[in-house]
């Protein structure tokens, strides 16, 4: 077995320890949604500080309640709708984050749209634009603006999601294939840059196959029952944002 191989095994099989994110400022993009609230939740009962990052309010305070109501630190709530934001939401969710904490030890790129099925050639040029601007350029722009933050940490990490078309694109899947590639390059970009001058460490997970509605959306003739549920694709994730990770960067790994 490669050292790659056991890395890969190492995080597919991880099991965290009690409190192994106490105190950690942990935001979750897409946090309303099946796997971004999952990991909030996970990330509470670990110990971390979490920011709840997404568009729908409602779904934040669900997952608020449910993080509350097992016992852990109050999250924050910071709505951001990276479809339409601009450069002022941005800066005042990193102003909202420096002034609660002082700096931010870990951020996921949970957050995600799927857009159309449909090959290149009837591929809708505005949904396009819409895809790849939120899986994209929003993870950029948010990225950047929590920078000065991340750097404040002694030890912050930043996970992408990726997607296993990431790796060979499908027929039809489009913007969303693409914007994954580019997630990717950015995560390399991101982890090459920040890798001998900086705590940060950045990679990305692809969780594969699990029942969320995005799954259902892309698979409505699917039986839900044969994929798993996010709660069982954490692990990487885990393993990434809490200290056993240090000194990894610029990999990808996958949770299934």
């Amino acid at each position: 077995m490669t050292d790659d191989d056991q890395l890969q095994l190492r995080a597919e099989q991880y099991h965290a320890p009690p409190g192994l994110l106490t105190d950690r400022v942990i935001m979750i993009t897409g946090a309303g949604g099946g796997l971004g609230s999952t990991l909030a939740t996970s990330c509470a009962e670990l110990g971390a500080r979490v920011v709840l990052c997404g568009r729908k309010v409602p779904k934040l305070e669900k997952v608020y309640d449910a993080i509350v109501s097992a016992g852990g630190q109050r999250p924050s709530i910071a709505p951001l709708d990276l479809e339409r934001a601009d450069a002022t939401h941005y800066d005042a969710l990193a102003d909202a984050v420096r002034n609660e904490f002082g700096r931010l030890d870990g951020l996921v790129h949970a957050a995600a749209l799927l857009g159309e099925r449909a090959p290149v050639e009837h591929y809708d040029v505005v949904a396009w634009l819409r895809v790849m601007h939120v899986n994209v350029n929003a993870a950029f722009i948010l990225t950047k603006s929590l920078l000065p933050l991340l750097k404040l940490s002694p030890d912050a990490s930043v996970a992408f999601v990726s997607s296993g078309v990431a790796v060979r694109a499908r027929a039809y899947w489009g913007a969303y294939a693409v914007s994954k590639f580019a997630v990717e390059g950015l995560m390399q970009l991101l982890a090459d840059e920040t890798d001998a001058s900086t705590n940060i460490r950045v990679n990305s997970v692809n969780p594969g196959a699990m029942r969320t509605p995005m799954r259902a959306a892309a698979y409505p003739g699917e039986d839900p029952a044969t994929v798993v549920e996010p709660d069982q694709v954490l692990r990487p994730f885990i393993f990434l944002l809490g200290p056993d990770s240090q000194g990894i960067s610029g990999r990808r790994f996958d949770a299934q």
